[in-house]
């Protein structure tokens, strides 16, 4: 069976007028319902996780700041959010979605967080809409309960994974993949170990056809043992932030292109939604469902 993890509180009241589209994450649940793509029974509501296993990846100063409130406006303006004990619930309720549903992913091949993807959170630091980096936590909880050993990071948002990069600079147990947009945020880039900076206004052919060269020879690579998958949809053209021109069918071949390959290596797999930031958010729930069809298609 299919697990997704999702919590009332991933939607979390911002601002009028703000430019994150928290709304998305109530949608997509019930657009997943409404179409019988899940029913109730696919959902599981996340635990909080131990303290220890966020402390494993970040650095217990910034994180206990973060819990206690302490966080300076400066720190504060850097994540995007206003910060409130109701989003520090949030953060760790999604860094405990995409623990319990890597370990689903062990079970079933495959689990999904409909949010996460928080790839922007340094050790030290959040920015970007991330506090809580939820992929390199729930990865270093895999390898420390001796789930996993070698593990592949594939990070195909528009925006490059700096922070997840960072984390594991250094980390040969962690192998960090990350395509993405060369000219958008994070205007200053981080090494992850394999980079690809796409340009402006990259189409369907050449994004698919980049895709499709890299990720086998990477998977024969490095060998892992366990994917996290993060599949942001600001690679559309008509996302506000992505300047790539990916149309919604290309974002669904690549998600195709990532979960068949990995079902035929028998590689699980556990996928955090990133980033989307279209006009019209028919267009962003749309393209994320896309991903859960796939998933459904593919692995069940």
């Amino acid at each position: 069976m299919l697990k997704i993890a999702f919590h009332p509180s991933y939607v979390y009241p911002l601002p009028p007028k703000h430019r994150f589209p928290m709304e998305k994450y109530e949608l997509l649940p019930q657009q997943l319902l409404l179409e019988g793509t899940c029913d109730e029974a696919n959902f599981f509501e996340p635990e909080l996780p131990n303290d220890k296993y966020i402390c494993a990846v970040h650095d217990p100063d910034y994180y206990y700041d973060f819990l206690n409130l302490k966080l300076s406006q400066k720190e504060i303006r850097r994540t995007g959010f206003p910060l409130s004990r109701e989003l520090v619930w949030r953060e760790r309720l999604i860094a405990g979605g995409t623990i319990m549903a890597a370990e689903f992913a062990l079970k079933y091949g495959i689990a999904m967080n409909i949010a996460g993807g928080t790839h922007h959170a340094y050790t030290n630091r959040g920015e970007g809409f991330c506090m809580l980096n939820d992929q390199a936590i729930a990865a270093r909880y895999l390898q420390q309960q001796k789930l996993a050993e070698k593990i592949l990071i594939v990070d195909l948002d528009v925006h490059q994974g700096n922070g997840t990069a960072e984390i594991f600079e250094g980390d040969d147990s962690v192998f960090t993949f990350s395509m993405h947009g060369e000219k958008n945020y994070p205007f200053k880039k981080e090494k992850s170990d394999l980079d690809i900076g796409l340009p402006n206004d990259t189409s369907d052919e050449v994004y698919l056809k980049t895709l499709k060269e890299t990720l086998p020879e990477l998977i024969e690579k490095v060998k892992p043992d366990f994917v996290f998958y993060l599949s942001g949809v600001d690679v559309l053209a008509t996302d506000k932030l992505g300047k790539l021109s990916l149309s919604i069918e290309a974002c669904k071949e690549r998600d195709r292109f990532v979960l068949q390959t990995l079902k035929e290596q028998q590689l699980p797999v556990e996928c955090s939604m990133g980033g989307g930031y279209s006009q019209e958010i028919k267009y962003i729930v749309e393209a994320h469902a896309n991903t859960y069809r796939l998933a459904q298609e593919i692995f069940f």
